[in-house]
């Protein structure tokens, strides 16, 4: 019934003299009527907020709420006001505002709010809120009804619903490269969160979209870190794979890679092995590798506006330092950790130099990072695909699963496999328009 998200502004406030004498104010010391809540849609040009409100300064209205959204220059203003005793009768007022807005192509509606129902709508705020985020390539109905559904079968009370990606023309509607995204600002409490998120992963599987949810907190848009898997991540390959290719090896080796990010082997034993098989390379493949390799769909955009915005990045990989280091110059990256495959005479040696990095060496290099400059876990972004990258996703205040394995997708706080890795800018809370200017 009520506009939500808004402060509840209480009109009996006191001041005190300099003798901590309480004075009354006089402007306030009223009896207050009921209040009013003013709905007013139509289409939509400047000035009518102001000519509105100014109606009602005159009569020393109060505004206990008010929230106004255009859709396709279609108006929804909506003010929940209490008008002073001595100020005017209500009869006048909603007399004024009709007789203001009659000979335009808008309608008002009042509604009179009963001391019961407004203290019921006082008393809901405190409540925790949720962001559920709803990314597809276009935006169904049918989505939006499914999900609808499932948070009405958890009491959650939906407070407002926004559009962050652009306007889409008609042409491009199913294009397989436009983005939709809709975000869901929710109420309530939710006493079985597992249950609500395995219901949201069911559900973006079914209807072929990226369900995330999230606490509404004030990390979601204070985040400082975000780091990154490599190989089927910010690039479209296995780094591994394309060199056991060029070693001969290459089904062997992305046998075992395969079952590896699955999570039906142990990382370091497994690595191990595939690294062994890339025994007599020639150190020049390494460059020729790097060469042929594609970043993934978004990310250069992505991490080109959370630089702009302040953000450090990393690169924790499983994979080799030397891609590590390629895709750092090319994107600006600040950290990078991989494995360092050993070289000697200018061929691989089947060996790694150093601490191999798994699952649980990237989860320690986040925290390291994240303490080093001065960040908390909660304000870090973690992105991967495989079982290896668990760990650190599980400690990220934003870990994200991307085109992952199922059991990776089934662990993971968040997943995206819809759209790139730009998608990601939907999740923190941002719209097309601030991202692109």
């Amino acid at each position: 019934m009520f506009l939500k998200g808004s402060v509840f502004l209480h009109p009996h406030q006191h001041c005190q003299t300099t003798e901590n004498q309480e004075v009354s104010h006089p402007n306030l010391e009223t009896i207050l009527k009921k209040p009013i809540l003013i709905s007013i849609t139509g289409v939509d040009k400047p000035g009518i907020t102001a000519s509105i409100t100014e109606i009602l300064a005159a009569f020393e209205v109060n505004i206990l709420d008010i929230a106004q959204s255009v859709i396709h220059d279609a108006l929804s203003l909506g003010m929940l006001v209490e008008i002073p005793e001595h100020a005017a009768n209500s009869k006048t007022i909603k007399d004024t505002i009709q007789k203001k807005i009659g000979s335009s192509d808008l309608s008002v509606r009042f509604l009179d709010i009963s001391p019961k129902d407004y203290s019921d709508w006082v008393g809901r705020q405190g409540k925790p809120r949720h962001i559920v985020t709803l990314l597809a390539r276009r935006i169904t109905a049918h989505q939006i009804s499914r999900l609808a559904r499932i948070v009405a079968g958890h009491n959650l009370n939906i407070d407002k619903i926004n559009r962050l990606s652009g306007r889409i023309p008609l042409e491009s509607i199913v294009s397989n490269k436009s983005q939709a995204c809709v975000e869901f600002s929710l109420r309530g409490s939710v006493p079985d969160l597992s249950l609500l998120r395995r219901e949201f992963l069911q559900l973006a599987g079914e209807i072929d979209v990226d369900i995330a949810y999230q606490e509404d907190n004030i990390y979601r848009r204070n985040r400082r870190l975000m780091a990154f898997d490599m190989d089927s991540t910010l690039i479209q390959a296995e780094v591994i794979d394309e060199l056991a290719k060029r070693a001969g090896v290459g089904k062997q080796v992305a046998a075992i890679t395969e079952r590896a990010m699955r999570g039906e082997l142990d990382f370091k034993q497994s690595f191990t092995e595939r690294v062994a098989l890339l025994k007599g390379l020639p150190e020049t493949a390494l460059g020729e590798t790097a060469a042929t390799l594609v970043l993934t769909d978004g990310a250069e955009r992505l991490i080109s506006t959370v630089k702009k915005l302040g953000y450090k990045t990393a690169i924790l990989s499983g994979g080799f330092n030397y891609f590590g280091r390629a895709l750092q110059r090319r994107l600006g990256i600040d950290y990078v950790f991989a494995n360092e495959l050993e070289i000697e005479d200018g061929f691989v040696s089947g060996r790694v130099v150093g601490e191999i990095v798994d699952g649980a060496k990237k989860a320690s290099l986040l925290a390291k990072i994240a303490q080093h400059e001065g960040f908390s876990l909660e304000q870090t972004i973690a992105v991967g695909d495989g079982a290896n990258d668990l760990p650190m996703l599980s400690i990220a205040g934003l870990g994200i699963a991307f085109h992952a394995k199922p059991v990776v997708k089934a662990s993971a706080k968040q997943s995206l496999n819809i759209l790139g890795l730009d998608g990601i800018l939907y999740l923190m809370g941002f719209s097309e328009r601030e991202v692109n200017g």
